[in-house]
C-alpha cells in the first residue's frame, strides 16, 4: 500500500505546527485550516501568524495565507504551506485529503468525524479512538506525551500546565475579564515578577514571575474572563521562542507515527 502525501490539519496553532512542520520534512504536503481570527498565543512559532500577516516562516518551513482551496496546488508547488480560513472544514469537499488533523486543541467536539477521511487522527482530549477519530495522540506532558491511542482516550485535562523550572499555572497571563486586549510587552521582552504587561479595558495583567515573554495574542483580540493570553517562561534569556516547542515535536512524531502505522504496518 503507498502512502498518502496530502494532509489537511484542523489548527494552525504552536502544536500543530509542530505536527505540520515534522510532517513537511518527511515528504508530506500539509494543508492547514484556521479561523479567521484565531486567538494565537505563540505567534512566533505558529503558522496561524499568516492569517495575520500573510505570512510567516518557521524554522526554514514557510507558510501563506491563501485565499481559496482552489489555490492550494499552487502553493504546494512553490513549497510554501497553504493556510486556509475554513471554521468548518469546508474545503475537505473538494480537497479530499486521505489524512486529516484535528488540531483545534479546543478539548470538546469539534465536529471532526470519521468519515473525514481514511486516516483521522485527533491531538490530546476531547476525542476517543473509534468513535470520531481513528487514532488519537497524547499531549500531555509527561511519559506518555506523543504516545498513539488506537483504543481509547488521551488523558484528561486537568488545566494545569507543564512545570517549567518549578513554574506552572504561575508561568500563564490570563485574562481578568471579557473584553479587548492589548499586550504592553512584546515577545521576547523581559520582564520581572510585578510588571504590568498587558491589559483588558483599564485592568491590569501583571507578570507572576521573572521570565521571558514567550506569547502574547495580537493587539485587539476579543478575550474572555480566564482566557489564556500570553505566557512567561522562567528561563528567561536562554529561551529560543523562534524554536518549535519539545512538546509539539513529540507530538508531530505521534502523528507521523499513526500515519505510517496505518499505511505500512504488515506490509
Amino acid at each position: 500500500m503507498g502512502i498518502p502525501r496530502k494532509v489537511v490539519i484542523r489548527g494552525a496553532g504552536d502544536l500543530a505546527t509542530g505536527v505540520a512542520h515534522r510532517l513537511w520534512n518527511s515528504g508530506f504536503s500539509v494543508v492547514m485550516l484556521e479561523l479567521p481570527r484565531p486567538l494565537v498565543v505563540r505567534r512566533t512559532v505558529s503558522f496561524a501568524t499568516a492569517v495575520y500577516d500573510g505570512y510567516i516562516e518557521v524554522e526554514g518551513i514557510r507558510a501563506e495565507l491563501c485565499p481559496s482551496a482552489g489555490k492550494v496546488g499552487e502553493y504546494l508547488d512553490r513549497r510554501v504551506i497553504p493556510v486556509l480560513v475554513d471554521r468548518k472544514a469546508d474545503a475537505l469537499a473538494s480537497l479530499q485529503p486521505p489524512v486529516v488533523v484535528d488540531a483545534i486543541m479546543a478539548k470538546k467536539d469539534t465536529s471532526t468525524r470519521l468519515d473525514f477521511a481514511e486516516l483521522v487522527i485527533g491531538l490530546g482530549p476531547g476525542f476517543t479512538a473509534g468513535r470520531e477519530v481513528h487514532a488519537v495522540v497524547e499531549t500531555k506532558r509527561g511519559h506518555n506525551l506523543g504516545r498513539v491511542i488506537y483504543s481509547g482516550s488521551a488523558e484528561k485535562d486537568t488545566s494545569e500546565p507543564g512545570l517549567i523550572e518549578g513554574y506552572g499555572k504561575e508561568r500563564l497571563l490570563r485574562a481578568p475579564a471579557d473584553g479587548i486586549f492589548k499586550p504592553l510587552k512584546k515577545i521576547g521582552d523581559l520582564v520581572k515578577a510585578g510588571d504590568t504587561v498587558a491589559a483588558v479595558g483599564d485592568l491590569k495583567i501583571n507578570s507572576e514571575i521573572n521570565g521571558l515573554v514567550r506569547g502574547m495574542l495580537y493587539t485587539g483580540s476579543e478575550v474572555f474572563r480566564g482566557l489564556k493570553v500570553g505566557d512567561i517562561d522562567p528561563r528567561g534569556s536562554a529561551v529560543d521562542y523562534y524554536r518549535i516547542s519539545d512538546k509539539a515535536r513529540s507530538v508531530g512524531g505521534g502523528v507521523l507515527e499513526a500515519i505510517l502505522s496505518r499505511y505500512f504496518k504488515n506490509v
